[in-house]
């Protein structure tokens, strides 16, 4: 591809290599969580949010479990600021919610912010300014001690008012542009703003490090993250807070390893809306941290409902491969996945089993309001007998012979193939009914009737053909359905052999149906049949007849 010689490193890595976190394999607890959706992920909607689309996105947020919230950017416009307001006048806020502001370190848009947050009881004054290479150079021209200066500047205002006002507000400093910053610069600008506020165990500050533009692979982030970790001041009193973006589709990743690295908090979004290609997606995060059996402290089991309704606050789609949360994320349409999927179901009922490991399952779906009838096994052209068969044991209760299975599979992807569609469970059942079950389409049997003989069984059978002639013709056989076999083979003249009779109840109840295979070897060729009735004998007879029927095909 041309022109790549223009580009180069837009990063730093820090004075001293910090790589303890590659020695962790894993994350073992949540961290803090701030959902952004009501500022980055609102500002970057081509349509914002209305006033109260953005209080049922606030509750929807409350319900999942965050307890830090974003809500915008009070100082930056009217709607921004009257929905604060309302939050804070409609006494929207639960008490154990904290509500987080942003504010650009300078003083007229600080002070329009502390007007806005009157009233609340819990808040974080988040104040921000530019610290990067580029932006010192090409947007402020201002040295570093300048910048430095603006930081400090503004902190000291945020101590200030809250002091005046008789508040215990919590203080937040970004570096904007963090990853595009000299590391020991950052830390420098950081301590010298936790200087100034001086933070206790009880009142703790937070220093987030945003990857506003993601310029590295996610390791030299964790690099970072983690120098900045061990060398801030009031280390104790500080929670390192991570705010990635997904300009290289790397923000799942590098917050992992932030967090590793040390960080204690992840700023993000419902499935990484945001600026440009986003931000780091926290259903994604939290998601990963349960898979592995750590409590994400947010509850996402009614995710269809959450895509759902923020598919109509935000007017955004949720990729249907979106992890977790897309409508085919645990879906399987081939047949091997079907197929192992299935057994690996079966082999949970049969085992008691402490862990989940289903194969191609990576959680359990229905952990996040999916259900394995209709989301997990899927059927088209694509599929297999597996499938086939476990979408009609599941839903319908018909535990398919082995060797049926593979015709009902053929079936079942002959008419996807036909239709050019998705079956759904229905359909299949359908597909099952009309070409093993009431395969008619050369004759039936209407009556049939039996008598006890010393040496077996004599079945009087009553033969109708399709155009509506009947003939009754009587057999002999060493049971009931060898006789009506023997009654349709000296009829039709056919030579065939039943090779696989199967019959079982369709489910424990004693009122249950019965339900039959039957198998027919002809020439070398095997013809199927299915028989469903409240008596097995009867179920047995449908069973064969079905089976017969296709020799006309």
């Amino acid at each position: 591809m041309k022109n790549f010689e223009k580009y180069t490193k837009q990063y730093f890595l820090p004075p001293v290599r910090s790589m303890d976190w590659v020695e962790k394999d894993s994350i073992d607890r949540a961290p803090v969580w701030c959902s952004v959706d009501l500022r980055d992920g609102n500002q970057a909607l081509i349509e914002p949010m209305t006033l109260e689309q953005k209080i049922d996105f606030f509750r929807l947020l409350v319900k999942i479990g965050f307890k830090e919230i974003e809500v915008g950017f009070p100082a930056a416009s009217d709607t921004e600021y009257t929905f604060l307001r309302a939050l804070i006048d409609r006494d929207l806020i639960p008490d154990d919610v904290t509500i987080q502001v942003l504010t650009q370190a300078r003083e007229h848009i600080i002070r329009k912010t502390f007007q806005a947050i009157r009233g609340a009881k819990n808040v974080i004054v988040h104040v921000y300014n530019s610290t990067s290479v580029a932006q010192r150079e090409q947007v402020f021209k201002k040295d570093k001690a300048q910048i430095l200066q603006i930081a400090v500047e503004g902190a000291k205002l945020l101590k200030q008012l809250t002091d005046e006002a008789g508040e215990r507000y919590r203080f937040e400093y970004s570096p904007e542009s963090f990853t595009g910053t000299e590391p020991e610069y950052s830390l420098e600008v950081c301590n010298a703003v936790l200087d100034v506020w001086q933070p206790t165990a009880d009142r703790k500050a937070v220093i987030n490090l945003p990857a506003t533009v993601e310029n590295a692979i996610p390791h030299v982030f964790a690099q970072q993250i983690e120098y900045l970790s061990k060398n801030l001041h009031y280390r104790d009193n500080v929670m390192v807070s991570l705010h990635p973006h997904n300009d290289r589709g790397c923000a799942v990743a590098a917050s992992e390893m932030g967090l590793l690295a040390g960080a204690d908090r992840v700023e993000g979004t419902l499935f990484g809306n945001g600026e440009r290609t986003g931000n780091a997606d926290i259903v994604s995060i939290a998601m990963n941290l349960y898979s592995q059996g750590v409590d994400p402290e947010l509850d996402f089991s009614f995710m269809p409902e959450i895509c759902q309704k923020y598919t109509e606050y935000t007017q955004m789609s949720v990729s249907p491969r979106q992890p977790y949360a897309g409508a085919l994320v645990f879906a399987a349409f081939s047949g091997s996945h079907q197929d192992a999927i299935a057994k690996g179901m079966q082999w949970r009922k049969e085992h008691a089993v402490p862990y989940w490991n289903v194969p191609y399952l990576p959680i359990d779906p229905t952990d996040v309001g999916r259900e394995y009838q209709t989301d997990v096994i899927r059927i088209n052209s694509q599929s297999g007998k597996g499938g086939v068969g476990y979408i009609l044991q599941e839903n319908y209760g018909l535990n398919l012979p082995a060797k049926f299975k593979e015709a009902m599979g053929y079936a079942a992807k002959g008419e996807s193939d036909r239709t050019h569609k998705e079956l759904k469970p229905a359909e299949v059942y359908r597909v099952f009914l009309e070409q093993f079950v009431q395969n008619r389409q050369a004759f039936d049997i209407p009556e049939c009737h039996f008598k006890q003989l010393p040496d077996g069984i004599e079945a009087t059978v009553t033969v109708a053909a399709k155009g509506g002639h009947t003939v009754v013709v009587v057999a002999q056989g060493n049971g009931r359905l060898d006789a009506v076999t023997n009654a349709l083979k000296q009829h039709f003249r056919e030579d065939f052999i039943l090779t696989t009779y199967e019959q079982h109840a369709m489910s424990e109840h004693s009122d249950s149906k019965a339900l039959s295979f039957v198998g027919l070897e002809k020439n070398g060729k095997t013809y199927w049949g299915a028989g469903v009735n409240e008596d097995i004998i009867q179920s047995s007879i449908d069973a064969l007849v079905s089976a017969m029927n296709h020799f006309s095909e």
